[in-house]
């Protein structure tokens, strides 16, 4: 076997690390790619049974955007086994507890249900902010893109640059904005 398919094959069969910044992305879009990535859907030799996918490492996930107002519509429904023991819980409840539960919660349902799915899971790291532990980010070869781009706020865009951009409205020297 030549050297170049030695490192074909390597580079099939070896365990990657991903990194995905969720600043301002969709919780439940995000998840089907990243879903991909867990269970080793984008290599070649993927099998339902067998544990080919990579890990991926979520940032920001404190940073998250719902679309509409599932923040204060969307419910997440807990049952603790016992009678009685039903629990819904709103998304922006769910949300200030524990910032990385909606994320971890859209990528679980994302997945197919087998049994693969709590080992695949494992492989997930999701952290809130983008403090990451120094031992992950040597992993870390390949970023995922973002679906949707990153708006910028207005004080990040240069004075010169604001000047440039056409006003729809000039108000009189003597008005008060409120």
């Amino acid at each position: 076997m030549s050297l170049l398919r030695k490192g074909q094959q390597w580079g099939t069969f070896a365990c990657v690390w991903h990194i995905f910044d969720a600043t301002w992305q969709d919780p439940f879009k995000s998840a089907h790619l990243i879903k991909k990535y867990l269970m080793g859907l984008h290599k070649p030799i993927y099998h339902p049974l067998n544990q080919c996918g990579d890990h991926v490492i979520v940032i920001n996930s404190k940073e998250i955007a719902l679309r509409g107002d599932h923040w204060q519509k969307r419910v997440y429904f807990h049952h603790t086994g016992y009678h009685g023991g039903a629990t819904w819980t709103l998304a922006w409840e769910l949300h200030s507890k524990d910032p990385t539960m909606i994320i971890k919660k859209a990528i679980y349902s994302a997945m197919d249900g087998t049994l693969q799915r709590r080992f695949t899971m494992q492989r997930l790291h999701i952290f809130p902010d983008d403090n990451v532990p120094k031992e992950m980010l040597e992993n870390v070869s390949n970023q995922i893109k973002q679906l949707r781009p990153v708006p910028n706020r207005l004080y990040e865009i240069p004075q010169e640059e604001r000047d440039k951009i056409p006003r729809l409205i000039q108000y009189p020297s003597d008005y008060q904005l409120k």
